[in-house]
């Protein structure tokens, strides 16, 4: 093998060259199913598919059969590279320029991944023969994409299997800073829908003979934003309702138009379900429309709930582990958007900590050499004193 895996910085390396734009595998996984077997791992590939997406593939390895189980999940697709002309280095080159290394993928998140497998290597290299316990990975190709053929198809497979873990970890860039500021314990749910109100088209100049569907329309939005949903609670932020788009489709501006619409993105805590907060949406706007609104409202499927790995034993070992590793105390974070942590949760407790995540899906995406080196290095410290306890 050309690169040393438990080089942190060469690994990142060689993934990134990798072109895996999300659904190509582009040789990442292929690169990793040959270290992690080299190492012993017992590996599997599988290729799921959905009718109207594409097909993906992902990689599941394990090493020991006992308990306690610890994976490290996350996903070598990647998002595309926008105007390439405009990086300071190609993307897929890898280049480290005054100690940054530039590439797409390098923070989000196939530093983390290069990050998790040195460490574990390295925990095996000293091992004096066989540990009590198992270390998993679980990688996806579909994480990027519409999240379809990925990980929540990679862990029913493995559960069919009978694999079953005790505590995950998710490489994600969480960091806003420095490494070491912050993990996230759990994540907001989100749920979309759309509001659309029916007028009657008409000549502005004869509003009597019209009915104009935008003013029933900002009745109905401010009915939706003007009351908080909740004040947050111990973990979480006040769920946040914003509109993404408001369209009636008229070029004209002298005709009233027949409808309008508008389109809302809610991140919710745990007070809600994607269940309850349609409800509670639904009741609000039914009140405000009265019987001089006509609307309809539709939610769009969601698997994004809110969820909270509550602080235990495990959360603060990562905690002090990343603690004594950084001389930082990192903050218990529920925030950001989603990942597949949301469907992680359903089978163990899972946390995440990666990279910091400044340029993530950015021109130019980068990350410090020293903090790969770095987040190995924790990892590493979070093995030994998981298998120790």
């Amino acid at each position: 093998m050309t690169v040393d895996p438990r080089d942190p910085v060469a690994l990142t390396q060689a993934l990134v060259r990798c072109p895996s734009v999300t659904p190509e595998e582009g040789g990442a996984l292929s690169l990793i199913e040959a270290v992690l077997k080299d190492a012993g791992f017992a590996t599997t590939r599988t290729l799921f598919s959905e009718p109207g997406t594409p097909d993906v593939d992902n990689l599941y390895a394990r090493i020991g059969t006992g308990s306690p189980c610890l994976m490290f999940a996350g996903h070598t697709d990647v998002v595309p590279t926008g105007d390439v002309a405009a990086w300071t280095s190609p993307p897929f080159a890898g280049e480290i320029i005054k100690g940054t290394l530039y590439g797409r993928g390098t923070t989000d998140m196939k530093g983390g991944v290069a990050a998790s497998i040195a460490a574990s290597l390295r925990f095996l290299d000293a091992q004096q023969g066989p540990f009590k316990g198992s270390i998993a990975f679980l990688l996806t190709g579909d994480e990027e994409g519409p999240a379809v053929n990925g990980t929540v198809k990679l862990l029913e497979w493995a559960k069919a299997q009978g694999e079953t873990w005790d505590h995950c970890i998710l490489g994600e860039p969480t960091n806003p800073e420095r490494l070491g500021d912050m993990i996230k314990i759990g994540r907001r749910g989100s749920l979309t829908g759309v509001v659309s109100v029916q007028g009657k088209q008409g000549h502005v100049a004869y509003p009597d003979l019209a009915i104009n569907p935008i003013s029933g329309l900002m009745r109905l939005m401010a009915a939706l934003k003007d009351t908080p949903l909740d004040a947050g609670t111990a973990h979480f932020a006040p769920s946040n309702l914003e509109f993404t788009s408001v369209d009636v489709g008229n070029p004209a501006s002298n005709v009233i138009p027949n409808t309008a619409q508008a389109v809302f993105n809610v991140r919710f805590n745990d007070v809600w379900t994607s269940t309850s907060l349609a409800e509670e949406l639904g009741a609000r706007l039914h009140t405000a429309a009265g019987n001089e609104v006509r609307y309809q409202v539709e939610f769009k499927p969601t698997n994004a709930e809110a969820f909270l790995t509550a602080p235990g034993p495990f959360v603060e070992m990562v905690a002090d582990v990343v603690a004594t590793q950084t001389g930082l105390a990192p903050k218990l974070s529920t925030t950001g958007g989603t990942s597949d942590a949301r469907f992680i949760k359903n089978y163990c407790p899972v946390l995440e900590f990666g990279l910091v995540g400044q340029t993530m899906h950015q021109i130019d995406e980068r990350v410090e050499t020293a903090d790969l080196v770095e987040l190995a290095a924790i990892y590493q410290a979070i093995l030994d004193r998981y298998f120790q306890s």
